[in-house]
């Protein structure tokens, strides 16, 4: 599903407007904007886009409500650590303790990937 454009005229015309009304009409302003941005966002998906896109994405609601993924953070730190570790364990464990220190790893990550939401 391809998130849902606003139309570039619309917003163009409201910021024309807001310049010409001056700063008095901020707050006005600014509920139409977000009023405009709520309705795109929770506009039916568009059929044609969604047999080309890819991971759906969630809806605002649930992004800004903290349950955030950290997925790529935990892989980006896991093979910062990987780096290090297998040094330290082929060093003084040899072959055993890369494959212990490796397997660690990869326990850490299938855990995280597979716990509770």
């Amino acid at each position: 599903m391809t998130m849902p454009r606003l139309p570039r005229d619309d917003l163009t015309a409201a910021m024309a407007a807001r310049r010409e009304l001056g700063p008095d009409y901020d707050d006005a302003f600014i509920e139409t904007v977000v009023d405009r941005i709520e309705q795109a966002l929770d506009a039916p998906p568009d059929t044609t886009a969604k047999s080309r896109s890819g991971p759906r994405l969630r809806p605002a609601a649930e992004r800004l409500r903290g349950d955030r993924d950290h997925s790529l953070a935990m892989a980006v730190l896991s093979l910062a650590a990987a780096i290090p570790l297998s040094a330290i364990s082929a060093i003084n464990a040899g072959l055993p303790g890369l494959m212990f220190a490796l397997a660690a790893i990869v326990l850490i990550n299938v855990t995280y990937t597979f716990r509770p939401r």
